[in-house]
């Protein structure tokens, strides 16, 4: 069972500081009062906070994709529910190891079963 992801939902690189800048390409699916999170969201977004800062080393400022946690049965016009099992990777380093994952969706009424 996911739950779905909603704007107020916790997304963080693995460094746990660094917060995701979800945005919601819907507005008319709510849960709890906040939007639904659908489609690519989180691709490309900034990431803010991120302690992993050194000589160098790259915090993480951006996710680079989505590999997990895009439904495959419910949609939201057309796009995908983003499930709290959503999973990727940031820009930070080392590059290609740093995952951002859900830490709490924001929500605990709408879930998925699989």
């Amino acid at each position: 069972m996911w739950y779905w992801l909603s704007l107020e939902g916790d997304v963080r690189c693995d460094h746990k500081l660094g917060r995701v800048q979800l945005i919601a390409k819907e507005d008319f699916v709510f849960v709890s009062g906040h939007p639904v999170v659908v489609d690519e969201e989180p691709r490309g977004r900034d990431i803010g906070g991120c302690p992993n800062v050194s000589v160098g080393i790259k915090p993480c400022t951006k996710t680079v994709n989505v590999q997990r946690g895009q439904s495959g049965f419910v949609t939201i016009g057309g796009k995908p529910v983003v499930r709290a099992d959503l999973a990727g990777l940031t820009d930070g380093t080392p590059q290609g190891l740093v995952k951002y994952r859900v830490e709490h969706p924001g929500q605990t009424l709408v879930t998925e079963v699989p």
